[in-house]
This record gives structure tokens, sequence and C-alpha cells, in this order.
């Protein structure tokens, strides 16, 4: 068929290209114009076998071959409908027949046209046994060859493998990307002809050919590299402009020394490490400018977050501006609120007799609480008077107006969204935007992959103060009784010692719809099957069934989870602070925050149920005192298979580092500019944000060059492009994670 030539470049529309066949197909994979066919990859490459002699080929081998086609049979096949063709072929040394089971008649046409006889044929198949005692190769990939050394080179060329849909076949997609070849010219080539040639990548063009007609896997991933750093480059552009709009966007300058900083420090119960030092002075320098920090405060369980955060907060209330702890959780928020006042004692006195001349007040908002304390925290927070608010999401209605916003603290931002931060962002004072730190035990993979490609302000804690007892992490799989049995008697042995147990559960009730189990995807981002597990657990029912068990005879049992009301919370994490309840049966509710220096052993039932944030998150509930934890993940999945192994992996290791790379390489790395959290896919269709880590570096170097010399992209239209099409389906004003 005739076909037009677009009218603007890369954005000719397939439909006006290839079949209406052809074009469904890629329309099932979002790919509808010139350019995004050329840059959708394959996901592998066959390589056919050497080229082989007929004679000395033998069953079971998969050969290749230049042959010659000597004879066609057809007959009608005796057990079900359509023919049976049978295509004898020599090589001059021995003969085979190429066999085809056709349940349609045109294709017995279609496969004459192309073998007639003399024609000289290259035949790729694994050799099997004839129905009568020879040699055959059932289906095989053929086509016609010439009997040179380029033709027969290209013969052994690698076979590119798509991805694919239902009804869709191979066939299709090889056919619809040849179609697009002939107009690789016509795509938009986003990397600058000067970073091309520093780089020595192909052009876009070059790459699309290599990528998909390749002569040998080498080509291939040389088309590959274009687009990886293609893609890098893009990203790296889109966190370009926004530093650079950060550079343009005023902020509070946080700069004050004192009084309460200094105070507080000389209260501590316990001495900075280190690494609390450095990281503290890193921060205050950021936060000391005049535009907006994004920073990542990482650092394990017990390493210390907090009180370098307190200390920042305590900074902006010094320089005259507010501090926001945004804690995702009622029991969390109250936790910190509770542990901020009572490191800062008569310093968070403002307003009282026993205050301090210089404190502040800190005042707790959630969204459960009276209207009588709500309308009194609201007061404070507007007129100033609380220098520091700790709550939850209720920090982040309308309603909540700050005198003077200089700081967020988002605590375990795995739980905020997109538009939670961006919302604290627009709370800044007359038109200012406050500095936002985020602190994290496991950086979830959306953060990682941030930290990867360098969008955010790392601040790293690798050391720990040293005043724990440590955990020890074991897999119990319930289907070997012994052990699950040694669990419940292990922590009947610390409960006599006068310690605590926390068992969490991934739901509240049994007879409610069952929790899922994360989901493992394959190197093409498909889900692979569920292996199979048993029910997941409730609190409830679990709770009944400790009381009975013989190891925790006499336990005291209590239980925690989010259909409790605020008081009845508050009521039970009290009874387990005080020492009254020997073992709690909670939902993840408890997962960040709790403080309970007295617990020593957690128990996770259906632990292939919960995440790797949440496993890292739930052990470092325990061993936070003088004695040492222990947790286990008790699972119902056979040992060895999936679940178990990453259960295993999790227990092997406690560095949240380590973790957050593991659950990288699982999950994916999320949405990098917009609001996915996981699923690799959503964002990067060609990088591996852990093996190409240097190319990402690379591309970060260039694309910030490019950015700080033309920050509109006045002079690189096809890049700004390339931004705008990436962001079409994301908020442009998103903010890091």
């Amino acid at each position: 068929m005739a076909r037009k030539q677009p009218a603007r470049r890369g954005v000719m529309p397939l439909s006006e290209l290839l079949t209406e066949k052809e074009t469904k197909a890629l329309a099932s994979f979002d790919v509808r114009e010139i350019d995004a066919l050329l840059r959708f990859a394959p996901r592998r490459y066959v390589v056919p076998g050497p080229l082989t002699s007929l004679y000395d080929a033998e069953v079971g081998d998969d050969i290749s071959a230049v042959v010659t086609v000597q004879d066609i049979h057809e007959r009608t096949m005796r057990n079900r409908p359509g023919t049976l063709l049978e295509v004898d072929v020599t090589d001059g040394t021995a003969t085979v027949t190429l066999t085809f089971f056709l349940g349609k008649r045109h294709l017995s046409g279609w496969h004459r046209s192309r073998l007639p006889r003399g024609a000289r044929i290259v035949v790729h198949g694994t050799v099997g046994e004839g129905y009568r005692g020879g040699r055959q190769i059932v289906h095989p990939d053929y086509e016609q060859v010439e009997d040179t050394e380029e033709g027969l080179a290209w013969a052994q060329r690698p076979r590119p493998i798509y991805p694919l849909r239902k009804n869709i076949s191979q066939a299709t997609m090889r056919s619809a990307t040849q179609k697009g070849l002939e107009f690789a010219d016509t795509a938009e080539r986003i990397l600058p002809e000067e970073v091309l040639a520093h780089r020595g990548l192909p052009t876009l063009a070059e790459a699309a050919r290599l990528l998909h007609t390749p002569l040998t896997l080498g080509e291939a991933r040389r088309g590959m590299t274009h687009l990886r750093f293609e893609e890098a480059f893009v990203l790296q552009a889109i966190f370009a402009q926004r530093r650079a709009q950060d550079l343009r966007t005023p902020a509070p300058e946080l700069r004050a020394e004192g009084p309460l900083q200094p105070l507080f420090d000389e209260r501590l119960p316990f001495t900075l490490t280190e690494g609390q030092h450095e990281i503290g002075e890193q921060l205050a320098s950021r936060i000391g400018n005049g535009h907006p920090t994004s920073a990542l405060l990482q650092g394990d369980v017990g390493s210390g977050k907090t009180v370098i955060a307190l200390r920042a907060m305590l900074r902006a209330v010094d320089s005259g501006h507010q501090a926001v702890l945004l804690a995702p959780t009622e029991v969390l928020a109250e936790q910190h609120h509770r542990t901020i006042v009572g490191l800062l004692g008569d310093l968070a006195g403002a307003g009282h007799l026993d205050g301090h001349p210089d404190a502040t007040r800190v005042r707790l908002l959630t969204g459960s609480q009276r209207t009588t304390a709500r309308r009194e925290t609201l007061l404070d927070v507007t007129s100033g008077a609380a220098g520091i608010v700790v709550g939850t999401h209720a920090l982040l209605t309308e309603s909540v107006e700050f005198a003077s916003l200089g700081l967020v603290v988002i605590d375990e931002q795995h739980r905020f969204g997109v538009d939670h931060r961006r919302r604290l962002r627009a709370k800044g004072p007359g038109g200012m935007s406050p500095h936002v730190v985020v602190m994290t035990a496991t950086p979830i993979p959306r953060t990682a992959a941030l930290a990867t490609v360098g969008d955010l302000d790392v601040l790293t804690l690798r050391e720990s103060p040293g005043r724990r007892g440590g955990v020890t992490s074991f897999v119990v799989h319930e289907r070997l009784a012994r052990w699950e049995e040694r669990m419940w008697q292990r922590a009947g042995e610390e409960i006599a010692a006068g310690r605590q147990v926390f068992v969490v559960c991934a739901r509240i009730d049994e007879g409610e719809a069952d929790a899922p189990a994360p989901k493992e995807l394959d190197e093409y981002g498909r889900e692979k099957p569920d292996p199979g597990l048993a029910p997941a657990r409730g609190v409830t029912q679990t709770a009944e069934r400790l009381a009975t068990r013989p190891e925790l005879a006499g336990a005291r049992i209590g239980v925690l989870h989010g259909r409790l009301t605020t008081e009845e919370k508050q009521e039970v994490m009290a009874e387990m602070a005080a020492g009254e309840i020997d073992v709690l049966v909670s939902t993840t509710v408890i997962e960040v925050g709790v403080d309970v220096p007295n617990a020593s052993v957690m128990i996770v039932l259906d632990a292939e149920r919960f995440g790797v944030s949440q496993l890292h998150q739930l052990r470092g509930r325990v061993g936070r005192g003088e004695h040492p934890g222990i947790a286990f993940f008790d699972t119902s999945a056979e040992p060895g298979e999936a679940h178990s192994t990453h259960l295993q992996a999790i227990a092997d290791t406690s560095d949240g580092f380590l973790l957050a790379e593991l659950d990288l390489r699982r999950r994916g790395a999320g949405d990098l500019v917009g609001e996915e959290q996981s699923g690799l896919q959503s964002t990067v269709k060609h990088l591996d944000l852990l093996r190409d880590s240097r190319l990402i570096e690379a591309a970060r170097e260039v694309a910030f060059a490019v950015v700080k010399g033309d920050p509109d992209l006045e002079e690189h239209t096809q890049l700004a492009g390339a931004i705008a099409l990436r962001l079409r389906d994301a908020d442009p004003d998103v903010e890091r994670s």
C-alpha cells in the first residue's frame, strides 16, 4: 500500500502505516506513533544454532542448515481437520523432512509459494524422529538465503522476541517493526549530536536498526545503549529542571544558632554519635540557605534519625518559623509527640509556670481529636505559638493554616502520596516554600531509585548509637511443626524472664477478604503465578488461639488494631508500655515508631504477605532496650519456594540499604517523576537502575550541563518535547519523594 510521509517528525500515527491487525497489536502496548514503535524494544533475542551439516545432525539437536528444496507432499490429516505438509530438503550430505501441521487451507498455499522445488533456504529448528523412521523438523523457521558470505551472515542473525498479548504473533510484531524502520529518520532525536559523538553512541535511526534487525548480539546491545542513555538523559533533565526551579524559589533561611537547640543538646541523656553530628551539620547547612531543600534522611532502625530531625526543627523555631512532623498513623503521631515533649522537658512548656523562658509549644493534631483540643491546637498553629506541630493527614486539610511554616519532616515517607507533600509545600509563608526532610529506616524502591538517579539530597546515617541489644531474625516454616513449636516456646521463655512479645497479623478478622501477598515480577515485569498460600490469620482469632497454647500459659494477652477507638488504642499501648501486657496481638499499626524497650520478641504471622520495609520495621520494634531481640517470620510457604527464599534474604541482613536494593530488584522502582510507588515498568522501560548506575551518572552530568546552559530548553526543543511527553500523565509540579 502507498504510505504517507509524516507531517511532523516522529508523530505519524501507525494506523497510516501498518495493517489494522498490526496497529491493534502495538496499541495494546500503548504504542501508537513512529517514535514509540522505534523505541519499543524486543524483550530478548533468539540466536540460531551454528550452521550444521544434516549428516552430523542427531535427534534432539537444535540446528541451522542451508538446504535445497527437493520435493513437497501434502495430504489430509486423519485424526483432526487440516492438512499435513511435508517438504524434503537436502544439503548434499543428507536429507531431512520439514513437517507442518496446518489447520487452515490457505496456509498450505502460503508455504508452497515460499518453498518451490530448487529453492535455497536456511532452516532453523530441532531435529526429531520422523513418522516412518526418518528425521524431521516440525514447524521450523526458514527463509530464502543467498549463498554468499553476507547472505549466510544475515541468515544467522539474532531473531528479536517481542512481548505478546493474546492472539498476537511474533510474525505480526516483526512485520510491524520492519515497516516502522523505513521511517526511522523521521523520529525525534532527543540526544544532542555532540552527546552522541562524545559518548560514541549511534544515532536514533541506526540504534533502531541495530535493535530490531541486528546481525549480532553486540549490535543489539549497542542499539539498546542508545535507548538506555536517552531514557536516563530525559529523567535527569527533569530532575535538573526541578533543581533549577528550586534555585528560583525562595525558602525561609533557618540559620539561627539558638537558644533552643543548644539548650536541647545540653539536656540530652546521651552523647550524639559522630555520624549524628556530621549529618546534623549537613542538614543545618541545607536548610540555612534561601532555597527549598528536599533531603532524604536515611538511617537504619535505631540509628537516631528522630533526634537529628528534632534538632533541625528546633533550629526552625529559633529562626522564627514553625516546624511540622508528619506521621502516617495516629499511634505513631502520639508516640512522636510524647517522645518530643519528653526529650524537650521544660523547653516544650511555653505558657506554663514551669516552662523555660525560651520554651516553645509542641502541639498534636490528629483526625480523631476532640473538638476543644483541636480548636486550641489550631489557634496555636495559626498564631505561631506552637513552634512544633506533630500530626497525621489532618495537618494537610485546608483549615490548618500556619503562621510561618519553615520545615516539614515526614516520617516513613512511603506512607504518604505525592499530593500530601505538595499540599504541605503550599503552606509556606509569603509565597515561600518550606524545606522538606523525609525520614526512612528502609528506603522503598521509589526512594532507592531516586537516590540512584540523584534527585534528592541524600543524608545517610550508617552507624547506630549502640545502646540497644539488636535483633536476630529467623524464618519459621509452619509445615515444619517442630520449628513453629520452638518459636512459641522461645516466646514463652522471654515472657518468663519478664519481657514482652509482639505478634503481628495481616488482617483483623479471618472472615474478611484475604490480604494478598506481594506480587513477584519476572524479568519482563510480569506477575509470577502465586504458588498458593494458606489463608491469612486475623488478630481476633489469633489472640483466642494463643490463650490456649501451653507455651504461653498464664500470659496476659492484648489486642490492637485499626477498628479500636483512639482512646482504646492509647489505653492498650499504655498497658504495653507499663508491662501490663505480655503478648500484644496486632496489625501493622505498630509498624513504625512504637517504642517498648522491654519487648524482645516479634512474631510476624503469614510473613510472606508483608513487604520488605514492613518486615524490617516490625522487627525494629524489639531489641530496643538492653535485651537482644528475636524476630520470627512465620510462613506457610514451602521451604526453598520463592516466598521462603525472599523471607530468608530479609532475615539474613539487618542493613536497611541492602534491603532497599532487594526490594528494588523485586518490585521495581516506581514512577520516578509521577505518583506511582512501585512497578518498574511504570517509568523506566529500558534502564536497570542498579545495573546502569554508571550510565545514569554520565547522563546526569550531561543533562545538568544542558539545563544549566538552557534552563527553559529553548534550544533543545526535542528534549523539551520528550519531557512534556513523559509528564503527560503526571503532575509537572509533583514533589520529590
